[in-house]
């Protein structure tokens, strides 16, 4: 419970950062004014700050440029100018809505049958259209809250299954001596070059196994796999974590009496929470974003995102429109993840635990 309320604290002050960084930023510009005008800053010193702040704002418009003119392509409604160059336009010339209302599709909220107790009468509420397809000229919403629905269903249970195997294995081989452990250690080391030709390998056996069992059209089964390849590069990152962590701060818990898996839940656990949130990241981005497996051994009815992505591809033609809104409304959460998880991944990503 520390934890998730320490991880929860952290992201309302992140949330709260964001909303008040303007004022923030136009406070700071006032008083790098003053102390030029009072003599306290040299002019040339703010003259060089602000050059290498427009020197990295060209740099940082010019990686989004992709996403912009991805952006450009769906509101453009017919999205055929997203590779040509014949008529270049930073700006679509009758921007339209239409393509992400048909990513997005009906939405609103159902109506509910309430039974009252005690008594046979019962209450039913209206439905509620929030959003009506068909008022702006959709009459097929794509099938993105099913595939979006699919990704969820694959992704948590990735996450709780590589997490449950990860934080006591990170653990042990942090923490503990036992036998084996250098080549229990080597191995997981081994586990995580594992790619090329020998993937794909795997992944042929795989794709037997689950067939000869049916399990090719299972979602828990394609979580299982993501979490068995997530765990050995994520093992060994947690485990390079958890060695910064003092061993000081577990012998003063021990020493007023604090059971084990006190010791990990209360001090290990807490003092790990930025490699926790930078593996969680990478293992919920495994099971949001995997294409190959998926495609591989989910019917047409499970298929994930990534994969409901890639059957808007037609043979002879694309509809980019269409294409772009889905793949941008598909990218939003990532965006959003990283957006406020950049300090926990950099924390997490630095292989050390607190100063002693």
């Amino acid at each position: 419970m520390d934890l998730l309320s320490s991880i929860t604290r952290k992201l309302a002050e992140d949330a709260k950062n964001v909303a008040t960084a303007p004022a923030r930023t136009l406070r700071d510009w006032r008083h790098t004014a003053r102390s030029v005008q009072n003599g306290e800053l040299p002019a040339s010193e703010v003259l060089k700050i602000i050059g290498g702040t427009i020197v990295a704002l060209v740099v940082v418009l010019l990686l989004l440029f992709p996403i912009y003119w991805i952006l450009t392509a769906a509101l453009s409604g017919s999205g055929a100018s997203l590779y040509t160059s014949n008529d270049f336009s930073l700006f679509p010339e009758n921007p339209t809505l239409q393509p992400f209302i048909w990513v997005l599709g009906d939405i609103g909220i159902p109506s509910l049958v309430v039974s009252i107790p005690l008594s046979n009468l019962s209450l039913v509420t209206p439905e509620v259209m929030l959003l009506d397809a068909s008022a702006y000229g959709v009459e097929r919403p794509s099938s993105f809250k099913t595939y979006l629905w699919n990704s969820v269903t694959v992704a948590i249970p990735t996450v709780l299954i590589a997490m449950a195997l990860i934080i006591p294995a990170s653990y042990a081989l942090s923490r503990r001596e036992f036998l084996f452990r250098r080549k229990v250690l080597f191995l997981y080391v081994l586990l995580t070059q594992v790619g090329g030709g020998l993937g794909v390998a795997l992944l042929i056996g795989m794709y037997a196994i689950y067939v000869q069992f049916g399990l090719n059209d299972s979602k828990l089964a394609l979580a299982v796999y993501y979490a068995a390849t997530a765990v050995p590069f994520n093992t060994w990152l947690l485990k390079t974590y958890m060695d910064g962590i003092p061993v000081s701060y577990e012998e003063a818990a021990v020493v007023d009496g604090a059971p084990p898996w006190r010791v990990v839940t209360e001090v290990i656990l807490p003092m790990s929470a930025a490699g926790l949130a930078t593996i969680f990241i990478f293992i919920f981005l495994t099971g949001w974003t995997e294409f190959v497996v998926a495609q591989t051994l989910l019917g047409t009815e499970n298929y994930t995102l990534p994969v409901g992505l890639y059957s808007l591809v037609d043979e002879y033609s694309i509809p980019w429109a269409r294409f772009s809104a889905f793949a941008l409304t598909f990218a939003l959460p990532i965006m959003l993840v990283y957006l406020f998880a950049q300090r926990y991944i950099e924390g997490g990503l630095s292989f050390s635990g607190m100063e002693g």
